[in-house]
């Protein structure tokens, strides 16, 4: 367990003549519903029916989907059984022993093990209980500004590369993303955009030979500078996310044809828009502007936001990073706020709430950000995120960059981490906190 992170846990015990358990109520970080600085409601026992409502466990950070919550279950003296709840039970489980009465749970693998002195029973795990486990984060280096796709059975990720080569791992897990080959799509072929590889994103698009992918990133000229940065295009030539690739183009407004950075895609009644961050004056503003194709603006940019909020300035005046979140009817931009060399770097968050998504007037910003730092969970500068679903398409994941500790930069030290995110009533999203590094989660639904 992580200092500091888990209550003290009750002893299993079990009344003679009986089949009930009482279990320990577990809960590690900040757990959200009912599960805050550890707390949870354990396990009960009725020592005349044998029934048992097992107690509940959150890994840090989780919210309630993220919580096992053990099923009831009942036996009679000699013949115990226990359903286990959903998934999420922690990888180091509670060794169980009964009374006379006997009976043995069932726990996923590596959660333990219960035994019964007596008697004979088995428990039945839920149907979630043999779910592959997975913690973050996925690499230890070079994994700022990720995207991730999940496609025909595999995860690809991408990130940042400081570079000339596009990366771009893939596996059928997400915790075999940690030991996947590294494979090279795209190294870059002229002087004027072959270095300083930044935020590679993955797009599935209709273009003129049918669905491809095309792979947008940032590129500059050679050089350890960065202020000529620029937003490029590549187009796939079949749909493996693999490629190979050709370059397409470079993006941009010829009116305002300067650094621009983060270009991602928002499609919405079947046309396309261009996002991506520049600065004007003081300010790192968040633009659109529509699209002709998936590699040519049709119209001039429209400022989306600027760094109006006290914490959106707080190491520097910054939106950046924005990336598309779709919901049932509802159209979300997540961005990134501060400056990615602080650890106050943080995700603000634009709703559609009109119909036309070149109208500014037709969003509005969260007062608040919707994803910040958790210093007790080592995550500081959590940022330039991007969605995926889940292998069967039942849940929503984020992945992000983060640094371990305050004094952290935006540098290639940055790792890519993953978690579930959740939904409001109102059709919000709720990303909880940052999860600590190595606390074992559920991996995503359908693995």
């Amino acid at each position: 367990m992580l200092a500091g992170a888990c209550n003290a846990a009750r002893p299993v015990a079990s009344e003679a003549g009986a089949s009930a358990v009482t279990m320990p109520a577990v809960a590690v970080g900040g757990g959200k519903a009912g599960m805050q600085n550890g707390a949870g409601t354990g396990a009960s026992g009725n020592a005349a029916t044998g029934n048992v409502t097992a107690g509940a466990f959150a890994a840090a950070g989780a919210r309630a989907g993220d919580a096992v919550s053990a099923g009831a279950g009942g036996a009679g003296a000699g013949a115990g059984a226990l359903s286990a709840g959903a998934s999420g039970m922690p990888a180091a489980g509670t060794a169980v022993q009964s009374g006379s009465g006997g009976g043995v749970l069932a726990t996923p693998a590596g959660a333990g093990a219960a035994q019964g002195s007596s008697g004979a029973g088995a428990a039945a795990a839920g149907a979630n209980a043999s779910r592959a486990t997975f913690s973050n984060p996925l690499n230890h280096g070079d994994g700022s500004d990720p995207f991730m796709v999940y496609f025909e059975g595999y995860y690809y990720l991408t990130a940042t590369t400081w570079s000339s080569d596009l990366i771009v791992r893939r596996s059928t897990t997400i915790d075999g993303l940690k030991a996947a080959e590294p494979v090279s799509v795209w190294t870059g072929d002229q002087p004027s955009r072959c270095c300083n590889f930044w935020a590679p994103e993955l797009h599935f698009l209709d273009g003129p030979n049918g669905k491809r992918w095309y792979l947008y990133f940032t590129a500059g000229p050679s050089g350890t500078k960065t202020d000529n940065q620029r937003n490029h295009v590549l187009e796939s030539a079949g749909t493996d996310p693999l490629g190979p690739y050709t370059y397409k183009a470079r993006i941009f407004d010829p009116g305002a044809d300067a650094w621009a950075i983060d270009g991602s895609i928002l499609q919405l009644a079947d046309r396309l828009y261009f996002l991506y961050s520049a600065w004007e004056g003081d300010n790192q503003n968040l633009y659109i502007a529509p699209m002709q194709n998936p590699w040519t603006l049709s119209g001039a940019r429209v400022r989306l936001s600027s760094p109006s909020f006290d914490w959106e300035r707080i190491t520097a005046n910054v939106n950046e990073g924005p990336v598309v979140l779709q919901h049932a009817d509802h159209t979300f931009v997540v961005y990134s706020a501060s400056a990615c060399w602080g650890p106050d770097y943080q995700l603000g968050m634009l709703t559609l709430t009109g119909s036309n998504p070149l109208d500014p007037k037709a969003w509005q910003k969260s007062s608040k950000p919707v994803f910040a730092r958790a210093d007790k969970n080592a995550s500081f500068g959590p940022g330039h995120n991007g969605f995926f679903k889940s292998p069967d398409g039942s849940e929503d994941w984020i992945v992000y960059h983060a640094n371990a500790a305050a004094s952290g930069v935006c540098d290639t030290k940055r790792t890519t981490r993953v978690q579930k995110l959740d939904w409001n009533p109102d059709g919000t999203p709720d990303f909880g906190m940052p999860v600590a590094p190595g606390v074992e989660l559920p991996a995503p639904s359908g693995e």
